[in-house]
């Protein structure tokens, strides 16, 4: 089920504040039952088969909770149960999420006549299984109780705003909320705006430059450079809009239950080196490796050869997580050799005058760009194919008609997601609710009109999933 479709809107959402605030307002234990079970109906209006493999996710790291406390509480540090919950997770991502990939790069040892099975993949199943690792690990680590509640686990694990597409909630981040969080209207309407932000980001922005950015990609043979150039710079803003409009959705949704999920985003388009970019992009994958992955194994702690090997390994995985292609592969590989050749060269720390900012911030999202045409290739070779169209391997010219009429289509919301993919719009928020009360009842019903012009278009548009959904 979509945050941008009607099916949510009108039925799910209100059916579930109704019951959650009406039906259940003096029951705690109630409500939470109440919102895993309409987290778990959430995953399965899609693929209702795959619910079992959160079921089972549930159930096993609930184990796995129980087993690392008892082991603790008995004087041991219950390694062997943390250790088996992140072979269990990690096994059961690879088998639905690489081990095709993997037989049909392994072909050549496979016996003549071996069928390579195709297995469906688990929507969001790298989210809510590093969520599910999450638990067991911060148990193991103190930083948060375990749940002897079954309920508690599946809560934490299946909550909907998050599920799907993240962030990836620490259970050390919502470990006291689970059985002590305090709704308030304050909280409430707060998170509806928020969740109206995302809204508008996802409908009226990522989906109007996908367009373009879909067309280029299926076409990279025939566009011009100038095409091809308009097809990153829309995907760009796409990605941007896209991802980060489901993480406000889902900030919202939450604390409208009485959730604070942390931040994910902190436009990282105005960033001034890539390591820059990495702290303010997907900071709750980012975070997750830092603190999982990358600290454990020495962070930069260590000699200069080790450190490198940190970087590669959680680049590396980092590409990985993201789906099992080549493109995510070279994707990952090519950020693990510019940040480590910005750390070892000093180049994220140097301060600049406005000149040396400005040239930063270019070469900034020159390579952020560059590698989202990898990210969003099918293959590598359609990655090379539209480098070439990029710098007129096409041989079709600069710009032709084509290029001309669909410019003038994408100027307002080119524009749009320029302008907002900088912090004009917290400046201007913050200045309106410092002034007079007005002004901030003028902020909502310009928020309310985008609002319904949000809702119009959905009814009015065709299906267009969220991109992350995918991993």
């Amino acid at each position: 089920m979509l945050f941008s479709s009607t099916t949510f809107l009108y039925y799910f959402l209100p059916a579930v504040l109704l019951v959650y605030y009406g039906l259940l307002r003096r029951h705690r234990g109630l409500r939470n039952g109440f919102l895993t079970l309409a987290s778990l109906f959430f995953y399965a209006w899609g693929e209702p088969r795959f619910v079992l493999v959160m079921l089972l996710s549930i159930c096993m790291n609930w184990l796995f909770g129980l087993g690392v406390d008892h082991g603790k509480a008995r004087g041991r540090a219950g390694l062997g149960w943390m250790t088996a919950a992140v072979v269990f997770n990690l096994s059961v991502l690879f088998v639905f999420k690489y081990l095709t990939f993997t037989l049909h790069n392994l072909t050549f040892l496979l016996p003549d006549g071996f069928s390579i099975p195709e297995i469906a993949l688990p929507i969001g199943i790298s989210f809510f299984t590093f969520q599910a690792l999450s638990y067991v690990l911060d148990v193991y680590r103190g930083r948060g109780e375990a749940q002897k509640n079954i309920v508690h686990v599946g809560l934490y694990i299946s909550l909907f705003p998050q599920l799907i597409a993240g962030p990836i909630v620490r259970y050390q981040t919502v470990a006291h909320e689970i059985v002590h969080r305090q709704e308030n209207a304050e909280d409430f309407f707060d998170g509806f705006a928020r969740f109206t932000v995302g809204l508008i980001k996802k409908v009226l922005l990522s989906n109007s430059l996908s367009v373009f950015a879909d067309y280029a990609f299926a076409h990279t043979g025939e566009i011009t450079t100038a095409y091809a150039w308009l097809g990153a710079v829309c995907y760009t803003l796409q990605i941007f809009f896209d991802f980060s409009g489901y993480s406000d959705m889902a900030i919202g949704l939450g604390r409208m239950f009485g959730f604070h999920f942390l931040e994910n985003f902190d436009y990282p388009y105005i960033s001034r080196s890539v390591t820059e970019f990495w702290r303010r992009w997907h900071i709750s994958l980012g975070t997750w490796f830092r603190d999982y992955v990358y600290f454990p194994m020495g962070g930069n702690r260590v000699s200069r050869g080790r450190h490198l090997l940190n970087l590669f390994t959680v680049w590396l995985l980092t590409g990985i997580w993201h789906g099992a292609n080549w493109t995510f592969v070279a994707w990952g590989l090519m950020y693990f050799v510019l940040l480590a050749a910005e750390k070892f060269t000093g180049l994220d720390k140097r301060q600049t005058g406005f000149a040396g900012t400005a040239l930063r911030r270019t070469y900034t999202l020159l390579f952020v760009m560059l590698g989202w045409v990898i990210f969003k290739s099918d293959s590598l070779g359609h990655t090379w194919q539209y480098f070439g169209a990029m710098v007129g391997g096409n041989g079709l010219g600069f710009a032709d008609e084509l290029f001309l009429r669909d410019l003038r289509t994408a100027l307002i919301p080119l524009a749009a997601a320029v302008l907002f993919s900088m912090p004009v719009a917290d400046f201007v928020k913050k200045r309106m609710h410092t002034q007079r009360p007005v002004l901030q009842m003028l902020y909502y019903a310009v928020l309310f009109a985008l609002f319904v012009l949000s809702v119009a278009s959905i009814e009015s548009s065709s299906h267009n999933p969220f991109i992350y959904f995918n991993f």
